[in-house]
């Protein structure tokens, strides 16, 4: 019962909807012809039903045929079809595919406006196809469809998809937009010379289409595109002044479109055609048939077999005529010849060719070599298989372009056509190099622009389910970025700060044993140099008695003698370590501020005793080279003593000398400083940065930093 009842609403829904005049009413009053019309239509469905007895599966699939154009189907692609026909073939014309699938309402909506497309492009030369999701539903994921209706085109194998409403203006410029912008070239007085002379570099005829319309019509575009490899094609605007020149030169009449051939030569077409109403057969008959120039070089594997293609009947057979030349300036007179006479002679069974001998050395040696080395040769050849074998015999006496030669050619070429078996020599040919090998970079320049181009259309339009790989590789590689980059960008900034002091109450944390900021020992240092600043009664304030909780001001002590090299020394010892922002570096002139430094040292009694150790004479001590680490916050120091190099090398600065040994080390100190170089005093100094930053260095604490009277410039 529940089957009858849903055949019964889509038979009235489709009587509904075939009807103008009750859909009308359905859609005004939401009903179609009152409760009586409906038991009508259930009445009359019923007593049907009861007459006649049909498969209901048969009724749903007869229904759902029905709600797609049956026009479509002469379109329906399928996979493997789209596969092997449909993508090669999109290397010569675009597609047009349309993505639908049964009970899509939608669909129904713009089935007119895509016949009427279908109709005018299909005419143009744009292929056509239709994907039912139902059916093929491997093709729609592979295609990227997952909703329909779905407009989609085809080109060169790249999907792309219709984001726009579908009107027929749309859908025509659409299609335009899929074909490369550079097929055909704008031609005026101008350039129109360099246009056709550039035959020679691009071993291709040339088109020129002279017209009244100020764009160039899509069917030109797309047979230029479908003879993309063989022909050049440009478009003359005939609206314009800068033509005027061009249409008197070849006689064109305006009053309807006109197509140029040029191959050659340039003051004379090879062939023309000129009608009103330019259709895709006439066209495509013109181009097929001068694909080629009349001598073309062979500059590739492709256009050496589409020219003189394999032996297959003999009323069938095409002999090609080949010129081997060395292409130097000397013998262009020869092509020229070579050139004249393929003109002469007209006959289809023969194909004329050169090749440059530099540009295709193998297959020369191949084709020359039991042949005097000369300028030029002529060789007759017919391929015999597509492995590279073929049948050949030289023209004796080499090409120069007389008179002469060509008797002797030709009368070469009507033996060989009452004998076929004329061709002695037999030879398999090597796989001629591609010469325009090196445009391919710029091709590729191309696909990767047009890709580009693509994958931004695709976000404007947000077409995120068929974008979701490259946004999730996108976003990964920002993450990793952010990770990497920013973070420490922000770690940074912070440690810049001003750190903030702590207070009475919180316990002191590991810093105060250890160093005052041992995470930043091991950061790379910002600066190609060392700032050292001098520390005096200016600078004594901001360097020290100010100085900011947790930061040091290494101190290096020396005298005007001793400047230079102490200071050098000084900074290479200590550049690993300028990447801390809590170290500061300063020099003290002991020649300036030497009761400074000894009232420093008589407040720190434990530094005192040290100096009293070692130096318990009556001399003066002498604290060049001492290097001093203070905390102004804390009010305390550490010190670092010059360590000599030789025999107590093995003495760290920080360490104190024993009381056995006093006399023998206050001998060799003064040994040591009248033979060894200033600089050696500092030579551990970097492993006692090292310690200075673990936090191991003994701490000389003072009650307070000596006053600024102490400072001043001793007399």
């Amino acid at each position: 019962m529940q089957r009858q009842h849903f055949c019964i609403f889509f038979y009235i829904l489709k009587q509904l909807l075939s009807n103008e005049e009750k859909r009308a009413n359905y859609e005004r009053y939401g009903e179609s012809a009152g409760e009586q019309d409906y038991a009508q239509q259930r009445q009359q469905f019923q007593h049907f039903h009861d007459s006649f007895y049909f498969d209901e599966s048969f009724f749903h699939y007869q229904f759902n045929k029905g709600s797609r154009d049956f026009a479509d189907n002469k379109y329906t692609i399928h996979f493997s079809q789209y596969m092997n026909d449909i993508v090669p073939d999109s290397f010569k014309r675009p597609y047009l595919i349309k993505i639908t699938s049964d009970w899509c309402f939608s669909c129904i909506h713009i089935e007119p406006v895509w016949k009427e497309v279908v109709l005018e492009l299909e005419a143009l030369g744009v292929g056509i196809g239709v994907v039912d999701v139902g059916y093929e539903r491997r093709l729609a994921n592979h295609l990227g469809a997952h909703r329909t209706p779905s407009i989609l085109g085809l080109i060169n194998g790249k999907v792309t998809f219709f984001h726009y409403a579908v009107v027929r203006e749309h859908l025509r410029q659409f299609v335009e937009n899929l074909l490369p912008t550079r097929l055909v070239e704008k031609v005026t007085d101008k350039n129109y010379m360099q246009f056709l002379n550039s035959w020679h570099e691009e071993n291709k005829p040339h088109v020129l289409l002279f017209d009244q319309v100020p764009v160039v019509p899509l069917l030109y575009k797309l047979t230029a595109f479908a003879y993309k490899d063989y022909v050049r094609f440009g478009y003359v605007n005939q609206g314009l002044f800068e033509t005027e020149t061009l249409i008197q030169q070849y006689k064109i009449n305006t009053y309807a479109p006109t197509m140029l051939l040029f191959k050659e030569r340039t003051d004379k077409p090879a062939d023309i055609i000129q009608a009103r109403g330019m259709k895709k057969q006439i066209i495509d008959e013109f181009v097929s048939n001068n694909k080629f120039l009349l001598v073309p070089r062979l500059v590739n594997q492709k256009l050496f077999e589409e020219l003189c293609p394999v032996k297959q009947f003999h009323r069938r057979r095409k002999y090609c005529v080949l010129l081997v030349t060395s292409g130097e300036d000397s013998f262009n007179n020869g092509i020229e010849e070579f050139l004249s006479f393929a003109a002469s002679n007209t006959k289809e069974i023969f194909r004329f060719a050169y090749v440059y001998q530099k540009q295709q050395q193998a297959l020369c040696d191949v084709l020359l070599k039991d042949k005097e080395s000369v300028p030029s040769q002529v060789l007759i050849l017919e391929r015999r298989n597509t492995a590279g074998k073929v049948s050949y015999k030289s023209v004796p006496g080499g090409w120069n372009g007389s008179e002469e030669e060509k008797s002797q050619l030709q009368e070469q070429l009507e033996l060989l056509q009452k004998d076929s078996a004329f061709l002695t020599s037999v030879a398999v040919l090597p796989e001629l190099n591609n010469e325009f090998a090196s445009m391919f970079l710029l091709q590729w320049i191309y696909a990767a622009y047009d890709y580009v181009s693509q994958i931004g259309d695709d976000l404007l339009h947000n077409n995120w389910r068929e974008m979701m790989p490259l946004l999730s590789l996108i976003f990964s590689a920002l993450f990793i970025l952010f990770g990497t980059v920013v973070i420490q960008a922000f770690s940074d900034s912070s440690d810049e700060k001003q750190t903030k002091p702590k207070t009475k109450d919180e316990p002191q944390n590991n810093s105060e044993n250890g160093s005052p900021n041992a995470n930043t020992s091991s950061r790379a240092p910002k600066k190609s140099f060392v700032e050292v600043t001098e520390l005096t009664d200016i600078t004594y304030t901001s360097n020290l008695l100010r100085l900011r909780p947790g930061h040091m001001n290494v101190v290096l002590v020396l005298t005007d003698a001793t400047k230079n090299a102490l200071l050098s020394k000084f900074a290479k010892e200590v550049y690993s370590f300028t990447g801390s922002l809590t170290l500061h570096f300063s020099f003290l002139n002991l020649d300036k501020h030497s009761e400074w430094m000894e009232s420093l040292l008589e407040f720190a009694q434990d530094a005192v005793q040290i100096d009293s150790d070692e130096d318990d004479s009556q001399h003066k001590a002498d604290y060049t080279g001492y290097v001093l680490a203070l905390n102004g916050h804390k009010k305390y120091l550490c010190l670092f003593k010059p360590v000599y190099t030789g025999e107590d090398l093995h003495k760290d600065g920080s360490t104190r000398a024993s009381s056995s040994s006093r006399d023998e080390a206050a001998t060799r100190k003064k040994t040591a400083s009248s033979s060894l170089q200033i600089h050696h005093k500092l030579d551990r100094l970097g492993l006692w940065m090292e310690r200075l930053l673990e936090g191991t260095l003994p701490r000389y604490y003072i009650p307070s930093w000596p006053g600024l009277d102490k400072m001043t410039t001793s007399k």
